[in-house]
């Protein structure tokens, strides 16, 4: 029997019964494990596009974390941790791959004020990964947090705690900029991979990752299973994301955003490419990202005040899914810019 498998928009929360009078009665918190702890349940993606210190910065100052990603020298990736730790951020990761100098990186990474690493792979269900976590175990020790990832199965998201990370990020090929499932086949519906990894027995963190649109898919993931999310898109084209404002010949500004493995990162980055499972496009520039963040938390504690859910375990435990026709989609947008008078 073949599987389906759901999307965000393939799905509705169901609105229940609630007595919360106000939406600063909803706690967002969510201790991830070995001392990763965040106020609102967010992580930007460690993109050259989306988190350099200023992201990182702002990310942790409205209680969430940024990660600072890996695509750049060892030296500059020790001084975009150490700008940001110099301002006392609680929440602050540094990604790394599974070969080359990523122990020397998770070590420099602990040593200038980072409180986790994320080992940031395409395919994280794989025997380079395996490795890379039981090294870096052993460097960091059993009290410091390891996020891993992408898988896209129940069985990864074992394996992967098995193997020695705290912390999970679930979803492959669903990222607005990622081309992985038209390139190789391979892929599973984001909200899928939650439902699916939702079930699991170990004590292992889920991070939903790719696909997230709005802040009604953030609740989804995070009623359906997940502990936390990670956003890309939803946080580019801000003043804090790296990268130059543009404008083009009408006067419309605008920022690149783009995927890891799209051809021009991987020149930019490595002076070569290999797979082109990424494109890389423009985003509308949205001035500070704060303001992004507010609107999307906003939107988080609405959520679960229409669940009913005064935090994330009553989400998870209150929370009724129901899916949906491409009909009742349509209906869902704002649709009144599609209608004939």
């Amino acid at each position: 029997m073949i599987k389906k498998g759901l999307s965000y928009d393939d799905t509705l929360l169901v609105p229940q019964y609630s007595d919360i009078r106000s939406r600063s009665e909803i706690d967002l918190s969510v201790n991830m494990g070995n001392g990763l702890y965040l106020t609102l349940p967010m992580l930007s993606a460690p993109m050259d596009t989306v988190t350099e210190s200023d992201m990182a910065i702002s990310m942790c100052n409205h209680g969430g974390a940024g990660i600072i990603h890996r695509y750049n020298t060892m030296e500059q990736q020790e001084k975009l941790i150490f700008d940001a730790a110099g301002t006392g951020v609680a929440s602050l990761g540094a990604a790394l791959g599974v070969s080359g100098d990523y122990l020397e990186r998770a070590h420099m990474a602990r040593s200038v004020g980072a409180n986790f690493v994320c080992i940031d792979v395409a395919h994280g269900h794989h025997i380079m990964v395996k490795e890379a976590l039981r090294h870096l175990r052993m460097l960091l020790g059993d009290n410091f947090h390891i996020m891993a990832g992408n898988i896209a199965t129940l069985k990864g998201l074992n394996d992967l705690s098995d193997w020695g990370a705290n912390s999970v990020k679930v979803g492959i090929g669903g990222g607005a900029i990622c081309s992985t499932r038209i390139q190789t086949g391979h892929g599973v519906p984001g909200l899928q991979s939650v439902i699916d990894c939702a079930k699991t027995d170990r004590d292992v963190k889920i991070i939903a990752d790719g696909g997230i649109k709005n802040s009604g898919d953030i609740v989804k993931a995070l009623a359906l299973g997940a502990d936390a999310v990670m956003c890309g898109s939803l946080l580019a084209g801000t003043a804090e994301s790296p990268g130059e404002i543009k404008m083009d010949s009408d006067g419309n500004s605008w920022k690149v955003y783009r995927g890891m493995a799209s051809k021009e990162a991987q020149i930019d980055w490595r002076g070569k490419y290999s797979s082109l499972e990424g494109v890389s496009s423009q985003i509308p520039y949205r001035g500070d990202v704060a303001e992004v963040i507010n609107d999307l938390e906003r939107g988080i504690r609405s959520g679960l005040s229409y669940a009913g859910a005064r935090n994330l375990a009553q989400l998870h435990s209150k929370a009724q899914m129901m899916t949906q026709t491409v009909s009742g989609l349509a209906e869902s947008r704002t649709h009144i810019t599609n209608r004939k008078w």
